[in-house]
């Protein structure tokens, strides 16, 4: 079996088991409207490739952490980035009709409750966080430290700066560190919180948690370049979706600014960089984020 076969055979393992956790993390006895419960669960539900939750319980693994009370944090992150796609969704955003193949929340449910949907994702992850140690009896300064994270990594300074930027930046981005900022805040930051949190779970120190950053900063921007090239190169089979779609929506991308051979030279050297900073810190069980950055970071799909 070939390292890819595993590799993908694993990320859909992990993606199976967290999907059951995602199915049971709002409670069936809460007293919840049931269109708002429907709404909130179809898209959760939706699928794709769980990475950010398969970072954090990968992270707390690296350190010797528990996989179990990492569970909460991984919902969480998945509550958050789902949220997101709700909104990005939306007629005042993206005003996209279809996600991995199924129609938006907005279309099914209308833009009100796809809204409020998107708000009860947001607001649940950080009870889910809670249950860390509610239920894991994890510290609560170690839980406190990564309440305050999700804060800044998904807030103003973080995703949704990244998302602001993304937008304001229709009306032109002019250089290569305008467009670095975007993909940085809006798809590295909640990647690096992933790390981080899981690290923070299994009581890592404060050099394995810049170590984690700097992992997430790189194999984060190198994955928003990859999805870059192959938006030029790819597949449609493969892909799912349209390739080419940037250059007709004329969206400013790395090989519009430094060409197609730089952008893989800064795919490669980005995913070098994480790695070494991973090999500093001497993690305990460190080899399947290794895998991790080389598969997201060379995928073709």
């Amino acid at each position: 079996m070939s390292k890819e076969l595993t590799i993908q055979a694993y990320l859909a393992a992990e993606a199976a088991h967290i999907e059951v956790a995602l199915a049971k993390s709002l409670p069936l006895h809460w007293d919840i409207p049931a269109k708002l419960r429907e709404a909130f669960q179809y898209s959760l539900m939706a699928g794709g490739k769980r990475l950010r939750p398969i970072l954090v319980l990968e992270a707390a693994e690296a350190l010797g952490g528990s996989r179990e009370a990492a569970m909460p944090a991984a919902c969480a992150i998945e509550m958050i980035h789902t949220y997101s796609l709700i909104h990005d969704d939306l007629p005042a955003m993206d005003n996209d009709d279809y996600r991995r193949g199924k129609l938006t929340n907005h279309k099914v449910y209308g833009e009100a409750m796809a809204i409020l949907a998107g708000d009860a994702l947001l607001t649940h992850a950080f009870y889910a966080i809670a249950q860390t140690s509610r239920v894991h009896h994890v510290p609560a300064e170690q839980v406190l430290g990564i309440v305050e994270e999700l804060s800044v990594y998904a807030g103003a300074r973080g995703m949704v700066g990244g998302q602001a930027a993304d937008m304001l930046g229709e009306q032109g981005i002019t250089s290569l560190e305008q467009l670095e900022y975007i993909h940085m805040h809006k798809t590295s930051d909640l990647i690096v919180f992933s790390l981080r949190a899981g690290g923070r779970i299994a009581g890592a120190n404060e050099e394995q948690l810049r170590a984690l950053e700097i992992f997430g900063k790189c194999i984060g921007l190198a994955f928003q370049i990859q999805d870059d090239i192959l938006d030029l190169t790819g597949d449609e089979r493969k892909l799912g979706k349209p390739v080419k779609s940037d250059v007709k929506q004329q969206k400013v991308t790395f090989p519009f600014f430094i060409g197609l051979s730089a952008s893989r030279l800064k795919v490669k050297e980005l995913t070098e960089e994480g790695k070494q900073a991973l090999h500093r810190a001497n993690l305990i069980k460190p080899e399947r984020l290794f895998q991790l950055a080389d598969y997201l970071t060379h995928r073709d799909h």
